[in-house]
């Protein structure tokens, strides 16, 4: 059965002066990536970290396209290397960072593989419920595992924003997670995002507007229209990307 792609976008700058977040994609006959960066370091810092990001990953994702692990987890170390060059310049960029996940699918081989470092997240819609999700390089998820808190309290939690990995880091390196090859069936959604958009809304909110959504572009309305009803005022930026595969009886097609 042949795939339809449907990806749609959503980034913006919530109640901040400015957004540190970046987001992009490519594709080709055969693969598609999709990457979603949350930078930090103050203006002129975390914007420009997280531009760097995107940069690489799609630079070096279309001079070799695949999802290869290992060539995924190389995508995000070279990523590291290019944030702490740019560090380098000094100034305002010295101590930037940034979150980074991504999702490289294979449309021949419908397949799917998830990377990231930090707490940008990434889901696997499946059947109304999450059958995947990312596990965030976090204070608050160390404590979630070691059975202190559950993932409503750790959404909740004073420390939820204190990372323990992060993009612009050599000496420890950054902590890279990259899953096994997941199979991609008709009906699935996938959801990269930064906590600006998850940690407001909960797993529980993004089913429940998932639901009520009949394609991608209804369903990131939905999602924004809750942030800006939940989130507190000065509340972060959040950015979404959103890929939803139809069925489609004649080939596969990409609506970008």
């Amino acid at each position: 059965m042949d795939f339809e792609i449907e990806i749609v976008t959503l980034s913006k700058q919530g109640g901040r002066d400015y957004n540190e977040d970046a987001f992009g994609h490519w594709n080709d006959e055969r693969h598609v990536l999709c990457v979603v960066a949350d930078g930090a370091g103050g203006h002129g810092g975390g914007d420009v970290a997280s531009a760097v990001v995107r940069r690489s990953v799609l630079d070096g994702f279309a001079a070799q396209p695949g999802i290869d692990a290992g060539a995924l987890r190389q995508l995000l170390e070279r990523a590291n290397l290019d944030v702490v060059a740019r560090q380098a310049e000094g100034g305002k960029l010295a101590a930037m960072r940034s979150t980074v996940v991504l999702a490289a699918v294979d449309l021949q081989a419908q397949q799917l593989t998830f990377a990231h470092c930090g707490d940008s997240r990434a889901y696997l819609l499946r059947g109304g419920a999450v059958a995947r999700r990312t596990t965030d390089h976090s204070l608050v998820q160390q404590m979630v595992a070691g059975g202190m808190l559950d993932e409503e309290g750790a959404r909740l939690h004073p420390q939820r924003n204190m990372l323990l990995s992060a993009l612009g880091s050599v000496d420890p390196a950054p902590e890279i997670a990259v899953s096994e090859r997941i199979a991609l069936q008709v009906g699935d959604v996938l959801l990269l995002c930064t906590d600006g958009l998850w940690e407001p809304l909960g797993d529980t909110c993004l089913l429940d507007t998932l639901r009520q959504s009949r394609d991608a572009s209804q369903w990131v309305e939905k999602l924004d229209a809750q942030v800006k009803a939940r989130a507190k005022p000065g509340h972060d930026n959040y950015t979404a990307l959103a890929l939803w595969v139809h069925e489609d009886d004649e080939t596969t097609r990409l609506m970008l």
